[in-house]
């Protein structure tokens, strides 16, 4: 139907009959000749019609509405110079039609303008309701194209490296991994239900028993969780596996492999390492595990010197064995005021929803430190000297403090950094600052439940404990560290990955860990004990969020605008109504009953 798109079109065309099809972007009607911008999916071409070229052609095109789909012959002209569009390929450019055809006119008015100059004006939901409107106006479609390239550079250099693309089942068993399962009920097994994996896990290790040596998938995962800008119930996962390897050829391995998306999609070099950090100093200084470290403002611990000055929060936090830690803002004197920092202001605020009680602060003004209540009353000149020593705060200087428990400490303090770090502007937007945060914790504690969790999956091989010692295995297991890494970028965690357990006797070991029982480990995982019971050979890989390496490629907010169809804050695509009612032949035929609490 067309022998050129409009971005190919160029001045060796001008005097050529060239035929194009897409949407009319916007009709001008001048003084008897009718200019139409036509756009497809590569771009614009202005097209010219005069009344001399017929009276049957004019009046088609005097009744066209925008995003009606035509499709025109003519012959390429050069645009008057006055008239020449510097905002586009084709601007010096316009189509002199001869034929015009309509191939679909557009039956209602639009929800909103397709023109991208109002794109900023359309509300999301609108913008998701109707996404195929949305694509249409070219930046979507952009995004899309830059997330092909992505997946493709990641293809051609794992395929160059050895690594068989293999897909795994998306109907499977529910297994206890962190995040709910969705689960699909099962017609022909009565009363019994497959869950969409959460991650390709367990397949990719049992691939490794199996000899595959070098496994990879552009994998669909699912994970029924509390939504937010960087998640979706439905993603998509770069997921790797590599058999007789070691953690840091691993790590060196996906260095390059990032480094090589990003030359080709960005065509930027790193020509160093990326860092590393361990999850203790990322913990320690910035108070969470994905630090951001384009800015400063690092966590600084005043336990030693303010836990015994008197002030009983801070006494009761080290009592607790909680503690005390700050972030200095660089003249943050001038920059924030005492509103903003006291009860009801919007950074006391950012702490309080962090899960904190509040904020203290000190202000440093010459050597002095100036502030508000107990805190000043308690300070001596020895206290004074090493709160400086230790913050690097000097005149000018604000410093923000967090008491209590450390968890919650770190975390709130790690909001309030990310939030002043906007606030002030502190944030280079062109700096790309990957870093390796390795050596995680095996487990944490649930403190609800009063048991451990893995900190990243159960089947994270352990450091360091020999499985031949029984007392050292039972003994150490709790406190010990993880083969466990991931890339950071950014302050947005890329990708996570560890060294696996390929022993049966360590991962009953581990599973027993984490709660559960023999037989919930033989009825859960008893295919997986089984499998390391046959000659599983030492194996390691990662796991990249493809969505979230899109988004940062991008310089997107969100990773709904990478994601062609996706689900909005409440899990619901609003272009299919979906999740929906289904019919009650349907629930039959499953033996579900649907009932509702009154």
């Amino acid at each position: 139907m067309r022998n050129k798109i409009c971005e190919e079109l160029n001045k060796s065309d001008i005097g050529k009959a060239v035929n194009l099809c897409g949407w009319v972007d916007r009709r001008r009607d001048h003084g008897g000749v009718i200019f139409i911008d036509l756009r497809d999916h590569s771009g614009f071409m202005q097209i010219t019609i005069n009344p001399e070229d017929g009276e049957t052609l004019f009046k088609q095109a005097e009744i066209l509405k925008n995003e009606t789909v035509i499709m025109v012959n003519g012959i390429v002209n050069e645009r008057p110079k006055d008239s020449i569009n510097k905002n586009i390929v084709t601007g010096e450019l316009e189509l002199k039609v001869k034929d015009l055809q309509i191939l679909n006119q557009i039956k209602n008015n639009l929800p909103f303008p397709i023109s991208v100059h109002d794109y900023e004006n359309t509300k999301e939901e609108i913008r998701l309701k109707y996404r195929y409107l949305d694509l249409r106006r070219g930046k979507l479609l952009k995004n899309l194209k830059t997330r092909h390239k992505i997946i493709k550079a990641v293809r051609e250099y794992l395929d160059n490296s050895g690594f068989t693309e293999v897909e795994t089942p998306l109907l499977t068993k529910s297994t206890p991994e962190g995040a709910r399962d969705f689960l699909v009920p099962a017609r022909l097994s009565n009363g019994e239900f497959f869950a969409l994996p959460q991650s390709p896990q367990l397949f990719k290790q049992l691939l490794m028993v199996g000899g595959l040596d070098k496994y990879y998938q552009i994998a669909k995962c699912f994970r029924d969780e509390d939504l937010r800008a960087d998640r979706q119930p439905e993603f998509t996962q770069l997921d790797i596996e590599m058999s007789f390897i070691s953690e840091e050829e691993i790590i060196s391995f996906n260095e390059k492999l990032i480094k090589n998306v990003w030359k080709n999609v960005l065509n930027i070099n790193f020509n160093e390492e990326f860092p590393r950090m361990t999850w203790h100093e990322a913990m320690d200084n910035y108070g969470t595990d994905r630090p951001d470290t384009r800015y400063e403002m690092l966590l600084k611990n005043l336990g030693e010197i303010l836990g015994n000055i008197g002030f009983n929060i801070f006494t009761k936090a080290i009592q607790n064995g909680g503690a005390i830690k700050s972030i200095t803002i660089k003249d943050g004197n001038s920059s924030i005021s005492n509103v903003r920092i006291k009860p009801g202001g919007d950074i006391f605020k950012v702490a309080q929803d962090a899960g904190a009680g509040g904020l203290a602060f000190i202000r440093v003004k010459g050597d002095e430190l100036e502030t508000i209540g107990a805190i000043k009353n308690n300070l001596n000149k020895d206290h004074i000297s090493n709160i400086l020593k230790i913050t690097e705060a000097k005149d000018g200087d604000l410093i923000l403090l967090g008491a209590g428990n450390t968890q919650i400490v770190n975390q709130s303090l790690d909001r309030v950094r990310q939030y002043i770090a906007k606030d002030l502007k502190l944030i280079e937007k062109d700096k790309w600052n990957f870093l390796w945060v390795t050596d995680f914790p095996m487990f944490e504690m649930n403190e609800e439940e009063k048991r451990f969790e893995a900190l990243h999956h159960p089947f994270c091989s352990p450091k360091n404990i020999k499985l031949e010692d029984e007392k050292e295995l039972k003994e150490k297991i709790e406190s010990s560290t993880a083969h466990a890494y991931d890339l950071v970028l950014n302050g947005l965690e890329l990708g996570g990955g560890s060294l696996r357990i390929h022993q049966a006797k360590m991962q009953r070991e581990v599973l027993r860990t984490v709660g559960l029982s023999d037989n919930q480990i033989n009825e859960k995982f008893g295919f997986l004990i089984e499998a390391l019971e046959m000659g599983a050979p030492p194996h390691g890989g990662i796991a990249f969020g493809v969505d979230r390496i899109t988004m940062l490629i991008l310089g997107e907010d969100s990773i709904r605008e990478t994601i062609a169809f996706p689900k909005n804050q409440q899990a619901k695509c609003l272009l299919t109504n979906a999740p929906s009612n289904v019919s009650k032949s349907q629930l039959k035929e499953l033996d579900i009953e649907i009932t509702i609490d009154e």
